[in-house]
């Protein structure tokens, strides 16, 4: 779809929260405001607002924001119902006019920005690409909060009273966090000694406790991925958490209308940076969604390192004069070509 004008009569922008929704109802024909209404952000508030848009034209689109968060459950019953969704971003404050903000005007907003967009986008689905969208949520939080409590051992161990610090002289942070969870308090210390001790086990059990965590919700990844796209674990130096991520920002066949704009979407297209009498010129594309760019990154490591055929272009595009970063945006682009493809091809039948 890329003109609503051409399909439909008015579009109903709605400006999204936790507790409410405003939306606005916009001629196609003329650009103005028809009606505006705000309801409860409850399945009651869903159908109140299917039944005031009842009241106007039956072909109808509506622009959400924040489809993926506080419009989840409005778009969810919106799709089920088979109406027109799209989705959009909240607005730049440059769009503004004078500063002016409020739920309506953010919800007339949304409407007028969907008809002025030369293409627009639908909704991420849900089913397994939900399900490994919260998995990735949790396993990424469980990491964290153990790199957090493994970096804060390592922080006490150096600070910790000579009788402790001793016994972890010349380990590697996995050795310290393995004896830090077994230490044991002894009666005859002091203050500072038992509580060094105390926050040292506490801290690397926790650590332990977050990578089991982690490698359960990964566990739960990967079924759902061989169970849904299992030829994207084949590739090249994509695994679990890779697979996930690209799932995650693909969804499904036809919400990216190109390879170029999956590429776009991920951060590795080049962007021109031409001037005057040089017209070869690009630099890096800093945009886009950089847990997908950093799942590319990795591909590419992983080839690079171990992939003999990369390694041979590697080689190529360095005695060509390009510089290493040149490469491997190059690499991930052609990353990016070939997982497009692949997904928008459909799973491989028996």
């Amino acid at each position: 779809m890329t003109d609503l004008r051409e399909v439909v009569d008015v579009v109903i922008g709605v400006d999204t929260h936790v507790h409410t929704h405003s939306a606005a109802v916009i001629d196609t024909a003329t650009g103005g405001v028809l009606d505006e209404i705000t309801v409860d952000a409850t399945a009651q508030g869903y159908g109140e607002l299917v039944e005031f848009a009842n009241n106007h034209a039956t072909l109808r689109a509506w622009a959400i924001e924040g489809t993926g968060g506080h419009g989840a459950g409005l778009s969810r019953h919106l799709l089920e119902s088979s109406e027109i969704v799209i989705e959009l971003d909240r607005p730049k404050r440059a769009a503004r006019r004078n500063g002016a903000k409020s739920d309506p005007l953010d919800a007339i907003r949304a409407a007028r920005e969907a008809m002025a967009r030369p293409r627009l986008g639908t909704p991420r689905s849900g089913g397994e690409r939900q399900a490994l969208s919260v998995l990735l949520a949790a396993r990424r939080s469980a990491i964290s909060a153990s790199t957090e409590a493994q970096q804060q051992v390592f922080s006490l161990v150096i600070a910790a009273p000579e009788p402790i610090r001793a016994r972890f002289r010349g380990q590697k942070l996995a050795a310290m966090l393995n004896t830090a969870a077994n230490l044991r308090v002894h009666a005859s210390w002091d203050t500072e000694t038992t509580s060094t001790v105390v926050a040292l086990r506490t801290l690397a059990r926790r650590a332990h406790a977050m990578l089991k965590e982690a490698r359960e919700l990964q566990k739960q990844m990967v079924a759902i991925i061989r169970s849904w796209r299992p030829e994207l674990l084949e590739e090249f130096g994509v695994g679990p958490i890779v697979a996930a991520t690209v799932l995650c920002a693909w969804s499904h066949p036809g919400r990216i209308h190109s390879e170029a704009a999956f590429a776009m979407l991920a951060g590795v297209a080049p962007i021109p940076a031409n001037s005057g009498q040089i017209t070869t010129r690009f630099r890096l594309n800093r945009y886009g969604d950089r847990q997908l760019n950093n799942a590319l990154h990795t591909v590419v490591q992983s080839r690079i390192q171990y992939q003999q055929a990369t390694r041979d272009y590697v080689a190529r595009r360095t005695a060509e004069g390009k510089t290493g970063r040149e490469i491997k945006r190059c690499l991930a682009r052609y990353v990016a070509r070939d997982l497009y493809r692949l997904l928008e091809s459909g799973p491989a039948t028996a």
